[in-house]
């Protein structure tokens, strides 16, 4: 079963934490890099005024290679970070996207199943007016026999009889194909609303999944934040 969604708001805060723990993080490596790179001029001043011009040359080269090797690891940590949060960014679109789907789906389904419920009390009440017809057709037979038995003008009266026993049994007829017609409907209804629990399922799977996606990136993007 899906677990209850988080609350935007307090998803949106955990984002905003997260994005100001990147600015920090990078804020933290240019300082710490603005320094060190800084101790390396003060080391080269140092330097220049006690070694020889061929010491300088290979200080200068040491420290030159140096900082180029801090600023390519200031970059490669800024692009991973960058490459974190797009991908944090688009299983969030995901999620959402999904979300959005599956309230569509669930609205879906539950006008389905009020139509249902109303479809079945239609269902009852023709089942009830079926057999009050019939009730009716067992009292105009045995109302016809005595008719027939004890009337004088016995050809009249069965003429009369037949033609309400035909009324009725024309009406009774009408009434079992438009009952037959519901009972159809009903079986078309209740196989949607099976389809769309079956896709709200698929749905809170997939959901579940997105998530679980979700923390997996936030999890590796602090590890990597740490380290």
């Amino acid at each position: 079963s899906l677990s209850v969604a988080p609350d935007p708001v307090v998803m949106s805060k955990i984002r905003q934490n997260l994005r100001e723990k990147h600015a920090r993080h990078v804020a933290d490596l240019r300082a710490y890099y603005d320094s060190e790179i800084q101790s390396l001029k003060q080391q080269l001043e140092a330097s220049q005024r006690t070694a020889s011009s061929e010491d300088l040359k290979k200080i200068n080269q040491s420290l030159a290679d140096r900082c180029e090797q801090l600023d390519a690891a200031l970059n490669e940590a800024s692009a991973r970070i960058k490459a974190l949060e797009n991908k944090n960014n688009l299983l969030e679109k995901q999620v959402a996207d999904w979300r959005e789907r599956f309230h569509t789906l669930s609205s879906t389904s539950r006008a389905l199943q009020e139509r249902l419920e109303e479809m079945r009390t239609t269902h009852k009440e023709k089942d009830n007016s079926i057999s009050r017809l019939q009730s009716r057709l067992r009292e105009l037979e045995e109302a016809f026999e005595k008719a027939y038995k004890l009337s004088d003008n016995k050809n009249t009266r069965l003429k009369e009889e037949n033609k309400m026993f035909q009324n009725l049994l024309g009406e009774y007829e009408s009434l079992g194909k438009e009952h037959e017609r519901v009972k159809d409907t009903l079986n078309t209804t209740e196989n949607k609303l099976h389809d769309a629990n079956t896709q709200i399922s698929d749905l809170k799977r997939t959901i579940s999944k997105l998530e679980g996606q979700l923390k997996q990136v936030e999890h590796e993007n602090m590890l990597k934040l740490r380290h």
